[in-house]
């Protein structure tokens, strides 16, 4: 019962990075509460900024994001309200971080902190802040994925890099209404079909894979044991 539970919960948290159709279906039926519609942009907004910096810097251990560049959300978008150092990007992600016919697309609830490593912030982390300009413009969701494949296509947004990877380990996090802060972990971002070569989903393995087609991208997702503050974790029970 509890490895199907966690397992559940995993499922419904992939949902935000274009999980393939059937197991949105399974997250969707799993939930209840609906979020039909973006809701007015101050449920989105942190009012204080330094509230925001410490947020986003609670993604990575203090070593790194101490160093890191850190965005804050505003009305029309993230700005950068510390220069980093050390090449990192930290940010609080936002609902629409997740494909768009996830549920949850618009829970205004939704605090993600993530911290991109140098090769993630030039060229993965390009695609939310994108997305955080169109959706705070009103684009509907078909105008984001089109403008989104557009840019891919024409190569207005750089290609994903080798070694793209995030952390997202903050004990804050609120990555959706099943999960809520679900457990510390590690992202690699990985161009086209990835799973199989990483030994992803296999009986044993550690790594769960999701395939993002809206950002032509594997995401491999690894549990690990602490929080970034370096408290332990619930423990994963199998």
């Amino acid at each position: 019962m509890q490895k199907n539970r966690f397992k559940l919960i995993a499922l419904v948290f992939l949902v935000q990075f274009g999980v393939p159709g059937a197991i949105r279906l399974a997250a969707a039926q799993a939930k209840n509460a609906q979020y039909p519609a973006m809701a007015p942009v101050d449920e989105y907004l942190i009012p204080d900024e330094n509230t925001e910096i410490a947020l986003a810097r609670s993604a990575a251990p203090a070593s790194i994001s101490n160093g890191a560049e850190v965005m804050v959300l505003g009305r029309k978008g993230f700005t950068t309200a510390v220069k980093g150092t050390n090449g990192f990007l930290c940010v609080v992600e936002r609902s629409w971080g997740a494909a768009t016919d996830a549920p949850e697309f618009w829970n205004p609830k939704i605090r993600s902190p993530i911290c991109f490593n140098p090769q993630a912030a030039r060229t993965f982390a390009r695609i939310f802040l994108m997305k955080t300009k169109l959706v705070l413009e009103g684009k509907s969701k078909a105008e984001i994925v089109a403008a989104t494949a557009s840019a891919l296509d024409k190569k207005e947004l750089p290609p994903l890099e080798p070694g793209a990877m995030c952390y997202m380990m903050s004990k804050q996090q609120y990555l959706n209404d099943q999960g809520a802060s679900w457990h510390p972990h590690l992202m690699f971002f990985v161009s086209g079909d990835a799973a199989k070569s990483w030994g992803a989903d296999l009986p044993g393995s550690p790594i769960i894979a999701a395939d993002d087609p809206e950002e032509r991208t594997t995401i491999l997702m690894v549990w690990v044991g602490n929080w970034s503050d370096g408290s332990p974790a619930p423990p994963v029970e199998h």
